[in-house]
């Protein structure tokens, strides 16, 4: 069987690059441009949110969410995501790959709709409902996670897999730009049909009755996407890894990949199928002796790195601020704020996100998954570093340009560096029959880590001075001390990456220790 096995695999390693490949980062990639636009769109409106259901009678300033409520808005999805990633990534295993991939689609196609529509007038039951369809919609996309990055890399020849894998990723900058600009667009359109006064010429007449459909169908149009690649993703067949190495069938993955695939898979007469070699499982000795410094790179990387990339929020605001992009929020109505927002963040994806995505995804095959890992964390480090040291010097008017390109530089290196490489390289290193669950276990890892860099800093950059701090909050160890954290988690970031191997231009088989487990009986041990 060793042998039918290999030929169908590697004939999917040595295939060259065509349309189907495509076709398969595209059917992957919408799934992570919907992720990007549903996870990142709560962004865009939970000002407005604060303005229709928060306002305070007679206060100098709009309304705004109160730091429970803001809490629970953002960082719902991401308590759901990480039990989705889990959860699909082990079911992913057990059912195969394809049936789960649906699955997790639909239930972002109606959490999405059904977020939008989030029903009630007063801000408990909203926020309530919200909250709910968030979690279940942010369930969803976790298992978009190990589902889309292990089909990329089944699917994928050795020599461009890296390049597959994270042009799969690359979408999710796309997906945000593609948030802040659709929120532009309507903004614009909200602000030309309704007409409403700054804050502090009329408070209430500055929040328009209309402005409550504004972040609902922000929120609904994300489920466009994922719909218009339901069709193409049922009929996607199996990979061959899962249906050949999992289920054991390996004429029907051959058929499967010549029906696809233009490769030429040699037929051979048909035999009994064996039994397959008694497999390691995931909490086995076998298993720690082979993969357990594996995993512990890949979790611990991708935890180092969220808490990092999630805990820009700390300071985006000050920088929109500072450059003037976002006015005082008095001298805006709610809707012109909403425009202000989207088109900061659209410019911020647009310079910095995006380009580092697709930085990653033209070098990943030529530089290799490790360099590119360290390369990033050590540029991060230093950018880290030098925005705190000198964070007095950054905070004048005057140097606030420098801040911005060295906030800038900081996201450019996390995408063109671990921010791409975290998701790649557990999709190549374990087992088939664990891949899926290994990607879901370090991605639920990094959602851990996210939630530490969003909801941790927000307390922790509080001035240290009570009496400064944002109302609601206790006070903290002050923004230049949570940047200075920040460097040492990248620098750690650093140091764990070397418990992570390089896969560049391995077969996964190679890479995972099953070229030889199908040879039982060498008693060789591959060393990776």
């Amino acid at each position: 069987m060793a042998k039918q096995q290999l030929e169908v695999l590697n004939a999917l390693d040595s295939a060259k690059t065509q349309w189907y490949h495509f076709t398969a980062i595209i059917i992957a990639g919408m799934g992570f441009f919907t992720d990007a636009y549903d996870l990142f769109c709560i962004s865009l409106v939970t000002k407005l949110l604060g303005r229709i259901y928060y306002r305070v009678e007679g206060s100098a300033k709009p309304g705004s969410l109160p730091p429970n409520v803001s809490a629970a808005v953002n960082g719902v999805a991401f308590c759901g995501t990480l039990s989705g990633q889990i959860f699909f990534g082990w079911l992913g295993d057990k059912m195969g790959r394809k049936k789960v991939y649906g699955m997790t689609l639909m239930i972002m196609i109606i959490c999405s709709i059904a977020s939008g529509l989030s029903f009630g007038h007063d801000p408990k039951t909203v926020m309530s409902t919200l909250c709910f369809f968030r979690f279940w919609l942010g369930f969803g996309i976790g298992g978009d996670y190990p589902l889309s990055a292990t089909i990329m890399s089944e699917y994928a020849n050795k020599k461009t897999r890296g390049a597959f894998i994270s042009a799969v990723f690359a979408m999710q900058g796309i997906g945000i730009l593609a948030g802040g600009i659709f929120a532009m667009i309507m903004a614009a359109l909200f602000e030309s049909m309704f007409k409403a006064p700054a804050y502090e010429v009329d408070p209430i007449a500055s929040t328009v009755p209309q402005a409550d459909y504004l972040w609902r169908i922000v929120m609904i149009v994300g489920a466009f996407p994922a719909a218009l690649t339901y069709y193409w993703r049922m009929k996607m067949p199996e990979t061959a890894r899962y249906t050949a190495l999992v289920a054991n069938n390996v004429s029907q993955a051959a058929a499967d990949m010549s029906k696809v695939m233009q490769v030429d898979i040699e037929s051979e007469p048909a035999r009994a199928q064996q039994a397959p070699t008694k497999a390691y499982g995931l909490f086995s000795r076998e298993f720690m002796s082979r993969h357990g410094l594996h995993l512990l790179g890949t979790t611990s990387t991708w935890f180092l790195l969220d808490i990092a990339f999630y805990s820009q929020n700390l300071f985006q605001k000050d920088i929109f601020s500072a450059i003037g992009w976002i006015p005082h929020a008095s001298t805006m109505n709610a809707i012109e704020e909403v425009y202000k927002i989207a088109k900061a963040q659209t410019l911020i994806a647009l310079c910095s996100t995006v380009p580092g995505y697709w930085f990653t995804v033209f070098f990943i095959d030529r530089m290799g998954r490790f360099k590119i890992q360290l390369m990033g964390f050590f540029f991060m480090t230093v950018f880290m570093f030098a925005l705190a040291f000198p964070y007095d010097y950054w905070t004048e008017k005057d140097h606030v340009v420098g801040f911005v390109i060295l906030y800038a530089l900081t996201f450019f290196f996390a995408n063109f560096g671990p921010n791409a490489t975290t998701f790649v390289v557990p999709a190549e290193i374990f087992p088939a029959r664990l891949r899926s669950t290994c990607h879901g276990i370090s991605a639920a890892t990094g959602k851990l880590g996210a939630m530490v860099g969003a909801f941790g800093f927000l307390f922790l950059a509080q001035p240290q001075d009570k009496s400064k701090a944002e109302a609601g909050f206790p006070a903290g160890i002050g923004v230049k001390n949570s940047l200075i954290v920040l460097g040492v988690v990248n620098f750690l970031g650093m140091l764990f990456t070397f418990f992570v191997p390089e896969s560049n231009g391995k077969s996964l088989e190679e890479m995972s220790g099953e070229a030889e487990e199908s040879n039982e009986g060498s008693g060789m041990r591959m060393s990776s």
